[in-house]
């Protein structure tokens, strides 16, 4: 957002105003008035159309230049908070679930989860020019040299590479959540030894909206495993089915609901009664697989479960955290070579 120039006095009352200052401090009048009725207008027309993403970037970039005790940032605040809550329950691009997945009880559930993820791989073809896109950037791309070079040194350059390659298609899944609700953020930045991390220059407006952003990473990282894992069994190469095991691992890992991490941003948003389904279904994964990192998880979601919870209950995001919970444990238990 480019915002007018500060003058460098009041127009009301003449007050000397610091560049960084939005409001003066004698009169309260806003330094980027001009601005933010434009943005307002521009959040309006998108609305109106709508393109509730689009509105919702505007109102973030106008809160951007409001004071924060000022009353107009308590209403844009109120309006995004509304305007996530319509994206994450607009009908708009949901496919309706087939018959057979909609049926009652535990079974039904299982078939809705499978059919939500059916499209994982086809996803993440059908998202090849936003793939693309983030790697011309030049932070992006030097960042993740400078990591190929370290991985390289320690595990050979194919497993490098196909890592890395996992790592930022967990962290696209990010950038595709966000640019699909109109949240801006940077491109992924490479850090060795740790991953990958995209810096959010706006943030969700509301948990459940959060909660999908999170878990956008570990879904398009799901379907980079897979992907390595069928070319594995298309050439019986053992390195792919190494980088499908580490991927799994590290998307699992980032599940861990602590922190920012994304399993944090993923329980934010489910009640008190969904968190202990997840306890639950975390317990049973490591109890048929006895993955030790799903005690790490158990742990943080028994923590959870005991604090502040909101009351609405938000089905697709323990859903989605469930399925990838029990599908990236499987995957970690790839009996494969130590590349």
């Amino acid at each position: 957002m480019t915002a007018t120039a500060a003058p460098a006095a009041c127009p009301q009352c003449g007050t000397h105003l610091g560049p960084a200052l939005l409001s003066c401090p004698q009169c309260r009048w806003l330094v980027h008035g001009a601005a933010l009725k434009q943005l307002a207008a521009e959040a309006e027309r998108a609305e109106q159309a709508g393109d509730l993403a689009t509105a919702a970037s505007k109102w973030q970039d106008a809160l951007q230049l409001l004071p924060q005790d000022a009353r107009q940032a308590e209403v844009i605040a109120k309006r995004m908070h509304d305007l996530g809550e319509r994206m994450v329950q607009s009908p708009a691009g949901k496919a309706k679930a087939p018959a057979w997945a909609r049926g009652g009880g535990a079974i039904g559930l299982l078939l809705l989860a499978v059919w939500k993820f059916k499209f994982l791989v086809v996803l993440l073809l059908t998202k090849a020019k936003l793939l693309l896109l983030g790697l011309t950037k030049m932070s992006t791309l030097l960042s993740m040299f400078a990591a190929f070079g370290v991985y390289w040194q320690l595990w050979g350059w194919q497993f490098a590479a196909g890592l890395l390659v996992s790592i930022y298609i967990h962290e696209m899944g990010h950038v595709a959540s966000l640019a699909h609700y109109g949240i801006k953020a940077s491109p992924p930045m490479f850090i060795p030894g740790l991953g990958a991390v995209v810096r959010l220059k706006q943030y969700p407006p509301t948990p459940a909206l959060d909660a999908r952003v999170g878990l956008a990473g570990p879904i398009w990282g799901l379907g980079a495993a897979l992907a390595a894992l069928g070319i594995h069994w298309v050439t019986g190469a053992e390195i792919w089915a190494a980088i499908a095991r580490s991927g799994a691992w590290i998307n699992l890992f980032n599940l861990l609901p602590f922190w920012q991490l994304d399993g944090g941003r993923g329980f934010h948003a489910l009640n008190r009664h969904d968190r202990w389904m997840a306890v639950g279904l975390i317990g049973t994964a490591w109890f048929i697989s006895h993955e030790s990192l799903l005690v790490l998880l158990l742990i943080a979601a028994v923590v959870q479960a005991f604090g502040k919870a909101p009351e609405k209950r938000d089905l697709p995001v323990l859903i989605q955290y469930g399925v990838l919970v029990a599908v990236l444990t499987a995957l970690t238990r790839l009996a494969v070579a130590t590349p």
